[in-house]
């Protein structure tokens, strides 16, 4: 099992957690820990660096389907970048493009959420 790591930081006054490694179920919890925190935190405008994800299992995505309505609930909006075709071709295949942004870079996840406000 390749390991799995979050790294957040701010950009642009952004919430941003850049994904690393594989996430699947044995390391999905972590990034619910890690939206769990930001939300905790009334932290709703979240970009999700995925240029390190090597691998998204059903686990990972159901994260992310878990945590969505919370944000934007609250005025926020998750907002995932940088895919490699890989990854990006599973989130393809179950329909998230229709409910996410899923954006080059984040230069263009910045530039929507502040084209939004």
């Amino acid at each position: 099992m390749k390991n799995f790591k979050i790294n957040h930081r701010e950009s642009s006054g952004l919430d941003v957690l850049d994904l690393h490694g594989e996430l699947d179920a044995h390391t999905a919890s972590q990034l619910e820990e890690s939206l769990k925190l930001l939300i905790n935190s009334n932290k709703s405008n979240i970009i999700v660096n995925c240029s390190e994800l090597d691998y998204i299992a059903s686990a990972g995505l159901g994260v992310f389907m878990a945590y969505i309505e919370d944000v934007r609930s609250s005025g926020g909006d998750i907002k995932l970048t940088n895919m490699n075709e890989r990854v990006y071709n599973v989130f393809d295949l179950l329909g998230f493009p229709t409910l996410y942004d899923i954006l080059e870079d984040e230069q263009d996840a910045v530039e929507r959420f502040s084209n939004e406000n």
